[in-house]
C-alpha cells in the first residue's frame, strides 16, 4: 500500500495545488476589486464635487464612509472567516458589493451615493481576512510572508487599475457607467465563489499542510466570543494597528483621494498627468509589498525591516513637505518611494499571526488590520475639513480649488499620524517568523 500511495503522489500533489490556486485566483480577483473602491474616488473626485455639490469635507466624507465600515467590519470579518469560513466571506462580500456599486452608479443625490459606498464597503470589508485566512490554510506556514506580499501585489492591480487607466477610460465612459459595470462584475465573482471557493484542504480530501503546527499549539476551545476576547487582550499584537493607523492611514488618504486634487490644483497637472503619478506611487507599493514579504520571510526577521520601512515613509513626508520638488521624474521618484516604504505594513500581518494561535490567524490580522482603516476613515474627511477652514472660496466649473497652504495643513496633519506609525514599529514584537504563541 505504501507503494502505491507513493506512486500516485506526484498527480494528487498536482490535483492539490490546482486546487489551492483556483481558491486563489477567485480570491485575488474579488481584492483587486477592493482595492479598485478603494482608490477609485480620487480619480473621480472631481466628478463626484460637481454631480453632487459638495464641499471638501463632503467629499472626504462620502469617500471615508468605505473605510468607516471597512474598520467596524475587520473584527466581524475574523471572526467569520475562522467560524464560518472563507467561503461563506467571499460569495456574501460580493453580492453585497456589487450591489452597492450599482446603487452608486445611479447615484442622483449626496445621500443616495453614501448609501452605495456603505453598502460597497460592507461587501469587500470581509475579503481581506479571507484571504488571510485562507492562505494560512491552503499554503505552508513557512510562505505566509510571501503570500502575503503576492496578495498585496496582485491586490494593488485594482488601485493601479484606479489610477491612470480609469482616467483614460473616462474619456469614453461616464463615471457612473464604470462602477454599474464593476458591480455586475462583482456578482460574477459571487458565482465563481460559490463553486470553487472552499475553506479547508480538507473539504477536498486533501491533508492541512500546516497540521504540525496546529497540534503543536494545542486544541482550541470556548466560543468564538471568548477566543476573540483572548486575541484582544495580546498587548503584543497593538503595535501592529498602530502601525497600521498611522502609516497606512495617511498613505490610503494621500493615494486614494487627496494625491490627485493636491497635483491638481498646487502643480497645475491635468487628471491623467496627475493619475500617473499615483499610479507610480501604487506600483511602488505593490512591489513593495512582494519584496519585503519575501526578504522576511529569507533572513527570518520582522521588526528592523518594519522600522526601516516606517522611517522611510516618515522621511518621504518630510521631503515632500520642506524639500523643493516638482513634478516629472522628482515627483515620480518621490512618490514612488513613499509607495514602496509604505508597502512594509505588510509585515504586521505576518507577525500578528504568528504572536497568535494558528486557528485565530483570522482575528489576529483583523485586529492589526482595523488600525488602518480607521486611520484612514479619520484622515480622509479631517483632511478636507482642515482644506475647507483655510479655503479662499476660489472656485473653477463648479470645483472647489484648494490653495497650497490648504494642503500643508493637511499634510502636517498626515506627518504626526507617521509618527505614531514609528512607535508603533518600535514596540513591534520580533517572532523571527515562526509561531511563538506557546510560550508567550
Amino acid at each position: 500500500m505504501q507503494n502505491i500511495s507513493t506512486a500516485k503522489a506526484p498527480p494528487r500533489l498536482l490535483t492539490f495545488t490546482l486546487a489551492k490556486w483556483s481558491v486563489f485566483s477567485v480570491l485575488i480577483l474579488t481584492y483587486i476589486l477592493v482595492y479598485f473602491h478603494r482608490m477609485a474616488p480620487g480619480v473621480v473626485s472631481e466628478y463626484l464635487m460637481v454631480a453632487f455639490q459638495s464641499t471638501g469635507s463632503q467629499l472626504g466624507t462620502l469617500s471615508a464612509i468605505y473605510f468607516f465600515v471597512y474598520a467596524c467590519m475587520q473584527i466581524p470579518s475574523g471572526v467569520i472567516a475562522d467560524t464560518l469560513g472563507t467561503r461563506t466571506s467571499v460569495i456574501s462580500g460580493n453580492l453585497v458589493a456589487g450591489a452597492g456599486s450599482i446603487v452608486f452608479g445611479m447615484a442622483g443625490s449626496f445621500e443616495v451615493a453614501c448609501v452605495g459606498r456603505f453598502l460597497v464597503g460592507l461587501g469587500v470589508s470581509v475579503v481581506f481576512i479571507s484571504i488571510m485566512k485562507s492562505n494560512s490554510v491552503w499554503f505552508p506556514a513557512r510562505v505566509f510572508g510571501f503570500m502575503s506580499g503576492l496578495t498585496l501585489l496582485i491586490g494593488n492591480l485594482g488601485s493601479v487599475l484606479a489610477a491612470a487607466p480609469l482616467s483614460a477610460l473616462l474619456t469614453t465612459f461616464a463615471w457612473r457607467t464604470v462602477f454599474i459595470g464593476i458591480g455586475f462584475l462583482s456578482l460574477v465573482l459571487a458565482a465563481l465563489g460559490f463553486f470553487i471557493v472552499k475553506n479547508r484542504p480538507e473539504d477536498l480530501g486533501f491533508p492541512a499542510p500546516n497540521v504540525h503546527a496546529e497540534t503543536q499549539s494545542g486544541a482550541l476551545t470556548g466560543s468564538w466570543l471568548k477566543n476573540l476576547a483572548s486575541v484582544v487582550s495580546v498587548l503584543r499584537l497593538w503595535p501592529g494597528f498602530w502601525v497600521q493607523f498611522g502609516m497606512i492611514g495617511g498613505l490610503y488618504s494621500f493615494m486614494g483621494l487627496w494625491g490627485i486634487p493636491y497635483l491638481r490644483d498646487v502643480h497645475g497637472l491635468d487628471r491623467s498627468s496627475a493619475a500617473s503619478h499615483m499610479t507610480t506611487m501604487l506600483l511602488a507599493f505593490a512591489v513593495g509589498a512582494l519584496f519585503f514579504g519575501w526578504f522576511s520571510d529569507r533572513i527570518g526577521r520582522r521588526k528592523p525591516i518594519l522600522i526601516a520601512c516606517v522611517l522611510g515613509y516618515t522621511l518621504s513626508w518630510l521631503i515632500l513637505m520642506y524639500v523643493p520638488w516638482s513634478p516629472g521624474v522628482g515627483g515620480l521618484a518621490l512618490f514612488g518611494s513613499m509607495g514602496f516604504a509604505g508597502s512594509g505594513f505588510v509585515l504586521t500581518f505576518a507577525a500578528a499571526k504568528e504572536i497568535i494561535h494558528p486557528n485565530l490567524s483570522g482575528m489576529a490580522v483583523s485586529v492589526v488590520n482595523t488600525g488602518c482603516f480607521i486611520g484612514t476613515a479619520l484622515m480622509q474627511p479631517l483632511f478636507g475639513y482642515i482644506a475647507d477652514l483655510s479655503w479662499d472660496g476660489t472656485m473653477a466649473n463648479g470645483l472647489r480649488i484648494y490653495a497650497e497652504r490648504d494642503y500643508y495643513q493637511g499634510f502636517l496633519l498626515m506627518l504626526v499620524f507617521a509618527v505614531i506609525a514609528v512607535l508603533g514599529a518600535f514596540r513591534l514584537r520580533e517572532t523571527f517568523c515562526r509561531n511563538i504563541s506557546v510560550r508567550l
